[in-house]
C-alpha cells in the first residue's frame, strides 16, 4: 500500500534575465529532490526554457 503526493511547481521568468531564471529552475529542482526517498522529480522545458518542476513522492507504509 502506498500514498501518492503529487506537487507542481511554476517556474515565472517574464521578467528576470536568463541566469536568474537558471539559477531559480535549479533552486526549485534542489528543492523537488531534497528529502525526496522514493517517487520522482520531472522537469518541463519549453522553448530551451524550464517553465515547470514537478515531484511525484510515494510513502511506502510498514507492513503489520
Amino acid at each position: 500500500m502506498h500514498r501518492e503526493k503529487v506537487m507542481a511547481n511554476s517556474i515565472d521568468s517574464s521578467d528576470a534575465p536568463a541566469t536568474e531564471v537558471d539559477a531559480r529552475a535549479l533552486s526549485k529542482v534542489r528543492d523537488a529532490l531534497s528529502g525526496l526517498r522514493y517517487g520522482a522529480v520531472t522537469v518541463v522545458v519549453q522553448d530551451g526554457v524550464v517553465v515547470q518542476v514537478e515531484r511525484t513522492e510515494k510513502v511506502r507504509l510498514a507492513r503489520r
